[in-house]
């Protein structure tokens, strides 16, 4: 079986999220990464394509090219799915284009800097009958999977409350120097689109909460930290929120919380008992049942769900982290386009990408309107 032939846009030199895309995606032999437009300096690009090991031929100045010379080749030589890793305002540009030429597509979070571009793309996508994901990285701890499916299958009863916090420190020592903030694309609302905060974390949460329960949430009210008067991007913010009468909790995201790394806990209570999980120490999934002792579930154990042991690679004892998640992604992505049956969640779709937009959207609404109930769609 031919691996599938897989493109990149953005992601070059000393990107964070670059290695992790091209480490996952090589996990399960799935892919080949035969092109790309890694950087928009034309010798950085060149140098980096051939570093990773790219022909020249395939290493392209600007994605409008990269889709025309792929076009032009044999249907089974060209680009079949193609990774968008560039800042937030080049997604909806970029993964347009993309579609409307039927490629494939995996997309970097936020989906796009407004709802309505990311309506629109879903609408897109839907009438090509293309996959396309949204990297929400989480969903696929192999652990995180496992919590997922024991809710599902009602082990701690009917949820009634959620708390999710997401807490980073690394904008609290830029956010004090005017000169300095302006170095970093994700304070700049042409670059990052509407929100820093919320658009870059807070999404995670969000998604991440419908991802375990199962269920949509209905209302939220939220209350934002802009820390400064001329800074015009988000960097804290707190949000409750209700997915219907009885269920409620609360979304809290910060990356102004002194001296915090990646500190992100999910905390899940049913009418039974509850899950805990902090992605800081990702393969301990705790479960807290009224009158029992506390258990911890680990990953790569006989004792898990199917969905969690066809996410695990390594035998139980072995550390299984954000690179492991990512290339679960990958995974998912590529028995959907052999047509192989996955779990439901297997990956992020479009859809759960618009719905991370309007999340955003409903959250700077509520915030500018003196931090009122909106109702989500």
């Amino acid at each position: 079986m031919s691996k599938i032939r897989l493109g990149i846009l953005g992601g070059g030199g000393d990107s964070l999220i670059g290695i992790v895309h091209r480490i996952a995606s090589g996990m399960f032999d799935e892919f080949d990464l035969v092109g790309g437009c890694f950087n928009p300096d034309p010798n950085e690009n060149m140098a980096f394509g051939k570093k990773i090991g790219i022909k020249k031929k395939r290493i392209y100045d600007n994605f409008e090219s990269l889709i025309e010379a792929e076009l032009s080749l044999p249907k089974d030589e060209r680009i079949q799915v193609v990774s968008v890793l560039t800042p937030n305002f080049l997604h909806y540009p970029m993964a347009k284009k993309l579609i409307q030429n039927n490629f494939n597509v995996i997309c970097e979070k936020p989906l796009t800097t407004t709802y309505s571009e990311a309506q629109e793309l879903e609408l897109e996508v839907k009438k090509k009958d293309l996959v396309f994901a949204v990297t929400y990285t989480y969903t696929g701890y192999p652990i995180v999977r496992e919590m997922k499916q024991m809710i599902t299958d009602g082990v701690i009863g009917k949820i009634q409350k959620i708390d999710l916090q997401y807490y980073q420190g690394w904008i609290n020592p830029i956010i004090k120097d005017p000169e300095l903030r302006k170095t970093v694309w994700r304070l700049d609302p042409n670059k990052g689109g509407l929100s820093c905060c919320i658009g870059d974390i807070g999404t995670h949460a969000f998604n991440m909460a419908e991802f375990l329960t199962g269920m949509k949430i209905d209302k939220i009210l939220a209350d934002l930290n802009y820390l400064y008067p001329e800074n015009q991007m988000d960097v804290d913010g707190t949000i409750l929120v209700r997915f219907s009468e009885y269920c409620k909790g609360v979304i809290r995201a910060s990356q102004i919380a002194t001296a915090e790394e990646n500190s992100f806990t999910v905390q899940i209570y049913g009418e039974n008992g509850c899950f805990k999980w902090n992605q800081e120490n990702p393969n301990y999934l705790y479960q807290l049942m009224e009158g029992k002792p506390i258990q911890i579930l680990k990953p790569g154990n006989s004792y898990l769900s199917g969905f969690s042991l066809k996410s695990s690679k390594l035998p139980p004892g072995h550390p299984e982290g954000f690179f492991d998640a990512m290339g679960n992604i990958y995974n998912g992505v590529a028995k959907t386009l052999r047509e192989i049956e996955t779990n439901d969640g297997s990956y992020p779709s479009i859809n759960e990408g618009v719905r991370g937009m309007m999340f955003i959207e409903k959250v700077l609404e509520s915030n500018k309107n003196g931090n009122i109930w909106i109702k989500l769609d």
